[in-house]
C-alpha cells in the first residue's frame, strides 16, 4: 500500500520525501515542547526566566531550519568536491577544541565564539561522512578487493578517535566508528575484513574502558547502579526512576518530579527520560517510532539511489542514517540502563545548537539526494514522453 502510495505522489509531483519531513519536525516539535518542560526549574534557578532554555532552543531550531534550506539548495556534486576540505576542517576543530576549547565536567568539547559554542565532534562527525561517501565512490572496486584500501580509511578514522580521546568524548568516538564501520560494510567489503577489525576494536575499546578508574566505575555503576545510588549510579538511578513514574500514559506534560533538581541534565543528555515520566509509554515508544521512521526512509534513499549507479549520494545516505540510528539508540539505551553512562545528546530533541545545526544539514542532504533523483526521473520520464510524441507526429 506504501508503495502505491508514493508512486501516486511520485505522478502528481511530489519534490521530495514526505515520510521523512514528517518525522523531522515531529522529532524537532517534540524536542522543543520537552526542553521547555524539563528546563524549567533549571532556568528558574540560574537566570529567574523559567523560558530561558526554550527561548534559546526555540532560536537554535529555526536557525538549524535555515541553515538545513540553505544546505538544501547546494547540488551533490559540490558537496563531493568538499569532501577533502570537510576532512580537513574537522581535524582543524577536533584540534582547536583542545587548545582554546571551554572545560565543562573535566571535558574540552566546546569552542567558545561569544554568541554560542560549537561542539567540535558533531561537525567533525559530518565532515568525516562527506569525506568517506567521496572515498567510496572514487575507490570502491579496491575497498572491495585490497586490504590496502579497505584500511586507509581505519588511518583516518585514527586520526579523528585519538584527537576525541584527548578531548574526551567517548560517545563520539562510538558514534563515529559505528558509522565508519557500517558504511564500509554496506560497501559491500568482505566480512572476514570486518571479523577481525571488530577483533581489533574489542580489545582496543576494552583496554580504554579499563585505563581509568571513572571508566571502569562507570561501567561497574552501570550494572548494579543501586548498590550505589548517591553516587556513581545516582543519574542512572534517577533516570530509571523518572521511567518507573512514568507507566503507561505519564504524568503529564510539565508535571515530572525528577526534573526538579533531582536528574541532571534534565534538558540535555537525559531529556527522552523525562519525556518517557510526563508522556509515558506511549509518548516514549512514539518518539522511538519516530526515528525508526527517519533512519529508514534515509536508508530508503539511499538504496534508491545505489540502485541507480550514485554511489556517493548512497553512502551519503547510509552514513547519515547510521549517525542517527546509532546516536538515537545509544542515548536511549543509556537512559535506560542498557549501556553505561555517556554525555551523548539525542537527535533533534536535547538541547544544543551544534547538534540540531548538524542533524538539520543532515536531513536536508538526504531530501537534496531524494530531490535529485526524482527530478532526473521526471525528467527521463518527459524525455521518454516527448519521443513518444515525436514517434506519433511521424
Amino acid at each position: 500500500m506504501l508503495a502505491r502510495w508514493e508512486k501516486r505522489l511520485s505522478t502528481q509531483g511530489q519534490a521530495t520525501d514526505g515520510w521523512l519531513l514528517l518525522a523531522t519536525f515531529s522529532l524537532l516539535l517534540v524536542g522543543w515542547i520537552m526542553v521547555t518542560s524539563a528546563s524549567s526549574e533549571i532556568a528558574t534557578s540560574l537566570t529567574g526566566n523559567p523560558y530561558y532554555f526554550s527561548i534559546r532552543h526555540g532560536v537554535f531550531v529555526l536557525c538549524s531550519v535555515v541553515l538545513g534550506l540553505v544546505a538544501l539548495c547546494i547540488p551533490l556534486e559540490r558537496w563531493r568536491s568538499w569532501g577533502p576540505g570537510l576532512l580537513l576542517l574537522g581535524i582543524v576543530l577536533l584540534i582547536a577544541v583542545l587548545l582554546i576549547g571551554d572545560e565543562v565536567n573535566g571535558s574540552k568539547r566546546w569552542i567558545p565564539l561569544g554568541f554560542a559554542n560549537i561542539q567540535a565532534s558533531e561537525v567533525a562527525k559530518f565532515c568525516l561522512i562527506v569525506y568517506f561517501a567521496d572515498y567510496l565512490q572514487r575507490y570502491l572496486p579496491e575497498v572491495r578487493r585490497d586490504w590496502g584500501a579497505f584500511l586507509r580509511p581505519f588511518v583516518v578514522l585514527g586520526v579523528y578517535v585519538a584527537l576525541l580521546i584527548f578531548e574526551p568524548d567517548y560517545g563520539a568516538v562510538v558514534v563515529i566508528g559505528s558509522c565508519m564501520m557500517g558504511m564500509l560494510l554496506m560497501s559491500g567489503a568482505p566480512l572476514g575484513r570486518f571479523g577481525l577489525v571488530m577483533i581489533v576494536v574489542v580489545v582496543a575499546g576494552g583496554l580504554l574502558a579499563v585505563a581509568e578508574p571513572y571508566r571502569l566505575e562507570r561501567i561497574t555503576s552501570f550494572a548494579n547502579p543501586w548498590a550505589d545510588q548517591y553516587s556513581s549510579g545516582y543519574q542512572l538511578t534517577q533516570a530509571l526512576i523518572a521511567f518507573g513514574r512514568g507507566h503507561w500514559l505519564g504524568l503529564g506534560l510539565g508535571n515530572s518530579v525528577q526534573k526538579l533538581f533531582y536528574l541532571p541534565e534534565a534538558h540535555t543528555d537525559f531529556v527522552f527520560a523525562v519525556l518517557a515520566e510526563e508522556l509515558g509509554l506511549i509518548g516514549a515508544v512514539s518518539v522511538v517510532c519516530l526515528f525508526a521512521l527517519l533512519v529508514f526512509r534515509g536508508l530508503r534513499i539511499g538504496r534508491k539511489a545505489e540502485l541507480r549507479g550514485w554511489a556517493f549520494s548512497a553512502y551519503l545516505c547510509y552514513g547519515i542514517s547510521l549517525v542517527f540510528g546509532a546516536q538515537a539508540f545509544i542515548n536511549i539505551a543509556v537512559s535506560t540502563g542498557m549501556l553505561p553512562t555517556k554525555g551523548l545528546t539525542l537527535p533533534l530533541l536535547s538541547y544544543g545548537g551544534s547538534s540540531l545545526a548538524v542533524s538539520s544539514v543532515m536531513v536536508a542532504l538526504l531530501l537534496r539526494v531524494d530531490a535529485e533523483m526524482r527530478a532526473k526521473t521526471r525528467a527521463t520520464q518527459a524525455a521518454r514522453q516527448a519521443k513518444k510524441q515525436e514517434r506519433g507526429e511521424r
